[in-house]
């Protein structure tokens, strides 16, 4: 199914039992992505921003609503489809990395087309030009513990990129780094958005992050309290 937009949330909502209370993190939120949009969710602790990350990455279900990546409604999908999905339509990066400890950088930014069973030759060539793009093609071997955490986040975009996904989700991408390895990263994924079309949808607090996306998309208590798109 064809559409203009990537991502369409339709009057969303999200409830969790905490023991006897009910906390309602999304309340029948309406959102939609376009392709090439370099948004940010934002909004205190408890608006609502990695639940809707989440939902829209398939890792969880609303209570109500329906979440439409590609036109597809997630909550139609068999189990196995929303794997496929995640594996090949959504680079997700997290605020932990969340990079295998065991494998070398090159391994880890190979993962994903591993499992999409890409030959290898061709998963050479696409991993070496993304980890040449995100500017560590000099550290393949290095495993994450032998890494900053600004090039660990760096292998992690270069994860979620390699596949060439429809959006990349990232949770707080700049959370765990200094000022200086979050205005690298920055620059790295304004880069991948302007010159390759990757769509971004950030979570963030940073005002850093905020101050560089071309739409906010500002959360309280679960609901839209603005959208802005700037330029």
């Amino acid at each position: 199914m064809r559409t203009e937009f990537i991502v369409q949330l339709e009057k969303v909502s999200k409830i969790y039992q905490q023991g006897h209370v009910e906390v309602k993190a999304v309340d029948r939120l309406d959102l939609a992505i376009q392709t090439g949009e370099f948004s940010a969710l934002s909004g205190p602790s408890g608006s609502g921003k990695t639940t809707i990350l989440n939902m829209i990455g398939a890792l969880d279900v609303p209570t109500e609503g329906t979440v439409l990546l590609e036109g597809n409604n997630l909550n139609e999908l068999s189990r196995s489809s929303l794997s496929e999905l995640r594996r090949d339509r959504i680079g997700f990066v997290f605020q932990a990395y969340n990079l295998i400890p065991v494998l070398t950088a090159y391994e880890n930014a190979e993962f994903v087309l591993a499992l999409q069973n890409v030959p290898v030759l061709e998963r050479k060539q696409r991993v070496m030009a993304v980890l040449e793009e995100v500017g560590m093609a000099d550290y393949v071997n290095r495993r994450p513990d032998e890494l900053s955490g600004g090039q660990q986040q760096r292998i992690a975009i270069a994860r979620a990129v390699v596949s060439e996904p429809a959006i990349v989700l990232a949770d707080e991408p700049t959370a765990n780094v200094d000022s200086e390895a979050a205005d690298t990263i920055l620059d790295l994924m304004e880069h991948l958005n302007r010159e390759k079309g990757v769509t971004f949808l950030f979570s963030t607090h940073d005002q850093r992050v905020m101050s560089r996306a071309r739409r906010l998309i500002s959360l309280r208590d679960g609901r839209l309290e603005a959208d802005e798109r700037k330029g």
